[in-house]
């Protein structure tokens, strides 16, 4: 899609689009990802309204990637709705769910309809700035209400899943059915997927597990949803021809047009091993400096090191980081494990070496088998090296995405959220996986350990199978977003469709000065 840039009120009007992320890590990063697609695109002019705290955070990511050129950075407009956290029952100064216990999380989801009304002010002024209401609004799932602002003031709203279209689709579906509520089995059935297709109880979070449709999640997450649903359409960080199921089985169960314009990968990360990345996107200081993690990688023989990370706010019990720990140890794997306080202890809380066995840290870094990194890791540039062979991950969809674009296979632990759904993708449909263990309650040993291991990095056949086939999934992920003036990729014309899509939805943009779509 080219578009001719001009000057005027009605062409600017055309070319705002307003977002709307929830507030959390891994949602405020692929909608700024996002935002760059589309000014970089389309030269549309984006505004992404969150709350003060996430500003500032979102304006510390921008600062610190020079993979965006300032002129682009400076259509990308960061407006602040007011939020006060301690109005709604949350400890002050609180916008974010990386800083809350779970049983908190649910209140800032609640909070965060609040917003509504200072989002619909800002709607009416960039309508008054524009001469009309932006072309679209392009919002979070979790933030529905959205599209009842858009039909009161206009024009559409677009809701942007962060994750992919099987765990999506997973994801909707349980919220909106609730279908292990009705049976006594502890396998059950998902509305929109084949019966072939089996979900079990201990891939629920204990509370999506307990959810009746009265309690307080659940009061959340129905109303939310359905008014997606009512969306114009569903933008997905994901591309069809690397989850071709997904896609078709949300495509089938949303009954709405989905737009698979993903993954939103730094362009760094589109190479296989890149020889430099350029970090710190995430606008987070990393626990040890990328220089020295690369030095002690440089160290190690090509395809060697485990990557140990569990995302931005998860971690696991003590007695499961006892068993994980002495089973690094015992099978002799390389490794770097980003480490967190355990379960009942503040995230922002010192580690402490009680919750390791006995010396370990102390003989790891004598023997030089792994590195420990407190909090936060540059895992861009670890996931990107020669000597990383594995990643042992919560498969979070943004990590689960980084990994696969170079090729490397993942030890599955999901926690939280649609992570269990994307496990049982990557390792039944993909099969570039192997699960652990699910949560943070179930029982760990070091066998367990060592044999997932081993099945990931050894000689096996299953190892060579899962490297080729994580391979393979890297290449469909640089093919769907490839744009070289010669060839386009799934996830760029998936992106023209989209805004094609609008335009032809919106008469007033037909004045535009967008004058041609290939």
């Amino acid at each position: 899609m080219k578009i001719n840039q001009g000057t005027g009120e009605k062409q600017q009007q055309q070319q705002h689009i307003v977002m709307l992320p929830f507030m959390a890590q891994g949602h405020l990063i692929p909608f700024l990802a996002l935002s760059n697609r589309i000014q970089q695109r389309f030269g549309f002019e984006i505004t992404i309204a969150t709350t003060q705290l996430n500003v500032q955070y979102l304006k510390s990511a921008i600062a610190k990637n020079s993979e965006v050129p300032q002129t682009r950075q400076s259509n990308i407009h960061l407006f602040e709705l007011p939020f006060d956290s301690s109005q709604h029952g949350l400890p002050p100064n609180i916008e974010n769910t990386e800083s809350l216990p779970l049983n908190q999380i649910i209140d800032l989801c609640h909070a965060s309809i609040s917003l509504e009304t200072p989002f619909r002010s800002l709607i009416s002024d960039v309508s008054i700035k524009y001469g009309g209401p932006p072309l679209c609004i392009i919002s979070d799932v979790f933030m529905g209400w959205a599209t009842e602002v858009a039909s009161s003031c206009g024009t559409v709203n677009v809701t942007f899943t962060t994750c992919g279209a099987y765990g999506t689709a997973a994801y909707v579906s349980l919220w909106e059915n609730l279908p292990h509520r009705l049976t006594q089995s502890d396998e059950f059935n998902l509305p929109g997927f084949p019966d072939s297709c089996l979900f079990h109880l201990s891939q629920l979070h204990p509370f999506s597990r307990a959810a009746d449709g009265t309690d307080s999640w659940s009061r959340f997450f129905q109303p939310q949803i359905r008014l997606s649903l009512n969306s114009f359409g569903w933008l997905c960080n994901s591309a069809e021809e690397i989850e071709q199921l997904g896609v078709d089985l949300f495509k089938k169960y949303s009954k709405l047009p989905v737009w698979c314009i993903g993954p939103l990968l730094p362009p760094a990360m589109l190479t296989r091993k890149p020889t430099r990345v350029i970090g710190h996107q995430t606008g987070r200081k990393p626990g040890l400096s990328p220089e020295k993690c690369m030095e002690w990688l440089d160290s190690k023989p090509k395809s060697s090191v485990l990557y140990i990370s569990f995302g931005s706010q998860n971690t696991i019990s003590t007695t499961q980081m006892m068993a994980l720990a002495t089973g690094l140890e015992e099978s002799r794997t390389q490794f770097i494990w980003v480490i967190r306080p355990p379960i009942g202890f503040s995230l922002e809380s010192e580690f402490d070496s009680k919750w390791l066995p006995n010396g370990f840290e102390e003989r790891i870094k004598n023997s030089n088998q792994g590195l420990m990194v407190d909090g936060w890791a540059p895992q861009l540039e670890i996931l990107c090296h020669r000597s990383t062979a594995a990643f042992l991950s919560h498969c979070g969809w943004n990590s689960t995405m980084e990994s696969l674009s170079q090729g490397v296979p993942i030890i599955g632990w999901p926690l939280a959220a649609e992570q269990a759904y994307n496990v049982k993708m990557l390792v039944e449909e993909m099969e570039v996986c192997v699960e652990l263990t699910r949560g943070t309650k179930s029982s760990l040993s070091k066998e367990d350990v060592i044999k997932a291991i081993d099945t990931v990095m050894g000689e096996g056949i299953k190892a060579v199978d899962m490297n080729k086939k994580a391979a393979e999934m890297g290449e469909l992920i640089r093919s769907a977003v490839r744009e070289d003036g010669i060839h386009e990729g799934s996830s760029v014309k998936a992106m023209d469709a989209f805004v094609s899509a609008l335009i032809s939805k919106n008469p007033r943009a037909l004045n535009s000065k967008i004058d041609q779509i290939s």
